[in-house]
């Protein structure tokens, strides 16, 4: 299994980390500019151990990576997380990074994409982008935990989140106990 992991500038930088971190399979990773100063910031690692997570590393300007292009194969797309800025850009068809086109082609072809957004309260602009994406079978994961298997720290909370992710590409995951 092949999987793309982009992480932009929202809060939450954690998510992609520990999605890196669980994910089983070879991973490309490329990480917005907002991306890589929110990392150090919220995260005990520094950019370039993150990057040490990853099989591939590709720079979001660099629009001739492979990831850019529909006829890399790979198995899903997260972005995790997911700030609403690119969540707009995904909803318009606006592919002017190398997050966004690596969107475009993984939407035109038809690929598992699930996306992290981190932002609360959400305007009704915000909901419309999500119900539009959604409509078109992009799994919208917000990071929202749930609370009955205990979580006892943050890294309990973010497991929550991430194992969901896990989930959505039927990948098993026992970062928390599952209801029932």
């Amino acid at each position: 299994m092949r999987y793309v992991v982009a992480i932009t500038g929202a809060s939450g930088a954690v998510y992609g980390v520990r999605l890196l971190q669980e994910l089983r399979g070879e991973k490309v990773l490329v990480m917005s500019e907002v991306a890589k100063s929110t990392i150090p910031a919220e995260t005990e690692y520094s950019v370039s151990e993150v990057e040490a997570m990853a099989d591939v590393v590709c720079e979001d300007s660099d629009m001739s990576a492979p990831i850019a292009s529909g006829s890399y194969e790979y198995d899903a797309m997260f972005v995790a997380p997911c700030t609403e800025s690119s969540l707009a850009k995904f909803a318009c068809g606006i592919a002017d990074t190398l997050v966004s086109r690596a969107f475009a082609c993984a939407l035109k072809e038809g690929r598992r994409i699930v996306l992290v957004p981190r932002e609360t309260p959400k305007s009704a602009i915000m909901l419309e982008n999500e119900l539009k994406l959604a409509r078109l079978g992009v799994v919208i994961l917000d990071a929202n935990p749930g609370f009955y298997s205990r979580p006892g720290t943050v890294g309990e909370v973010v497991d929550f989140v991430v194992g969901r992710c896990l989930m959505q590409v039927g990948q098993k995951q026992e970062l928390f106990r599952q209801w029932g």
